[in-house]
Formats: C-alpha cells, sequence, structure tokens
C-alpha cells in the first residue's frame, strides 16, 4: 500500500508540474500537497527526491530556491499513468493552478538576493525570468546588509518598472 501511494504522490507533482509553463518551487509544490493534506512533508520530499533521480523532474537552483520542472521522459511517463490520479484530485490541481498562475509564475520568475562579498561590501544579484532565459540580470554592489536586504525587498514590486526604464533608456538614449 505504501508503494501505490508513494506512486500516487508522485503523479500528482508530475500532473501538477505538466499543467504549468514554468518551474515550480519545492515550496509551492509543498504548499499544494500539505494543503490538500495528500501526504506529509517527510513523503513529499521522498518522491520529489526520486522524481528528480529517476529524472521525472529536473531541478535547478537559483540562489537560494530549488525550481522543478518535468522533463520529457515525465511527461512521457505521467501519459501512461494518469488515470491513476482521480478526477478530483485532477480538478483541485486545475482549479488551483487557474487561481494562482500569475502568483506561482510571479514568485519563480522575480528572483533576488544578497551576499557579503567584502569586508564593507554587500553583492546583490536581481533577475526576472521569462521560461528558462532571463530577461534582465543585475548586480549591484551596495555597502550595508540593510541597503541589500532593502533592494532585495522592493525587487518583485519594482522589477517591471525598472526592466522598462532600463530597456526605454538604451534603446531611445
Amino acid at each position: 500500500m505504501q508503494t501505490d501511494a508513494l506512486t500516487l504522490y508522485k503523479l500528482i507533482i508530475l500532473f501538477l508540474l505538466d499543467k504549468v509553463d514554468f518551474p515550480l518551487t519545492n515550496a509551492q509544490i509543498s504548499n499544494f500537497i500539505l494543503d490538500k493534506e495528500y501526504t506529509n512533508y517527510f513523503s513529499l520530499q521522498q518522491c520529489i527526491s526520486e522524481l528528480t533521480e529517476e529524472e521525472f523532474i529536473e531541478v535547478e537552483t537559483v540562489g537560494h530556491s530549488s525550481l522543478y520542472q518535468i522533463t520529457p521522459s515525465g511527461e512521457e511517463t505521467l501519459s501512461f499513468f494518469q488515470h491513476m490520479i482521480s478526477q478530483p484530485i485532477q480538478e483541485e490541481i486545475l482549479y488551483f493552478l487557474k487561481e494562482n498562475k500569475y502568483s506561482l509564475r510571479d514568485e519563480t520568475s522575480t528572483l533576488s538576493e544578497y551576499h557579503k562579498a567584502g569586508k564593507e561590501e554587500y553583492t546583490v544579484s536581481l533577475r526576472v525570468m521569462e521560461k528558462k532565459n532571463p530577461i534582465i540580470d543585475i548586480n549591484l554592489s551596495v555597502p550595508t546588509e540593510e541597503d541589500a536586504a532593502k533592494i532585495c525587498n522592493n525587487w518583485r514590486a519594482q522589477s517591471q518598472e525598472i526592466y522598462s526604464y532600463v530597456l526605454n533608456q538604451l534603446l531611445n538614449g
């Protein structure tokens, strides 16, 4: 029975990843599955790890986030076994994605982090992704951790405006 349950959880993860055209973070996958109480955190992490090892999903680490996407092998496997996911579960996933698609995409496409670069210097990395490609990637050097944290906190809300401004300035002078 435990093996059947783990198989179902893996299929749910594959189905979730198959229905979006952008990667999802571990936290996003976990939040959905744990909120629906399909399984517990440890079983879920075991499934994610096994799916990655089996190359049904791929993981890319960007900053402090792990981003997961389904692979062609995962898509093929899902096509054979999707019928094992009940219709109500499939509908819950589709409803969740419909209601949260933009916020999920925004969380994984607008990235910011900082780290100490010298005695009195921090490097802030800011990025906006579209699909797998960065559309803007900025690295700034700032004097204090407070400045670095503030920039990171403001990036998500202002990244589109900053991108438009930079593009306009470079194209129009």
